[in-house]
């Protein structure tokens, strides 16, 4: 039996998925992911592709990133080790929740995971030394399709954890504004 909670965040298109545990004296056993169950309880998509990434450093934000059609990518995003806090922003315009974002922090402890849909930019910043994020996705990566908007946009207005140093690379440093970005997505 598939066994989980899907909690649904303010923004309803993103959600937080824990699957269920079964453990005893040796330790548990779950079942992370499902794909008939994805498609009828979650979202009806097909995923092509699981990424994985190390951040050495606490502190290390990756994002905000996003593809453009036809390879927009939808995220389902888990962390293996350390903890981390995963963002979603909403860049669908027309949308009521247009520029408003959620986050969850992700762990092993807490086996969460957190689906984003495409139309969505998505980052996180890492809470612990040696975190290793996993993600599947629904489209190939593309950099001719690759974008992004910055990880500090004030009028986004992520709440980020206080941390003693952010780590990001050029590229997320120099990302546009939400509001130089063109309409890439619209709500539907």
């Amino acid at each position: 039996m598939y066994a989980l909670n899907v909690e649904q965040l303010e923004i309803g298109d993103v959600k937080k998925i824990t699957p269920a545990r079964f453990g005893d004296s040796r330790g548990y056993f779950s079942e992370v992911f499902k794909d008939s169950w994805f498609r009828t309880s979650v979202a009806d998509v097909s995923f092509v592709q699981d990424n994985e990434s190390l951040s050495a450093q606490p502190g290390t934000v990756r994002g905000l990133h996003f593809q453009l059609s036809p390879f927009a990518q939808g995220k389902l995003v888990r962390c293996l080790r350390g903890a981390l806090l995963d963002v979603a922003v909403d860049i669908r315009h027309g949308s009521p929740t247009y520029g408003k974002w959620v986050s969850a922090e992700l762990s092993p402890e807490n086996g969460s995971q957190l689906w984003v849909p495409a139309g969505f930019a998505h980052g996180f910043v890492t809470l612990q030394p040696d975190t290793i994020i996993s993600y599947k996705v629904t489209a190939p990566y593309s950099a001719e399709h690759d974008r992004g908007v910055r990880w500090n946009d004030a009028e986004i207005g992520i709440e980020w954890p206080q941390m003693d140093a952010y780590v990001l690379s050029d590229k997320d440093n120099k990302q546009p504004l939400l509001s130089e970005l063109p309409e890439y997505f619209q709500f539907s």
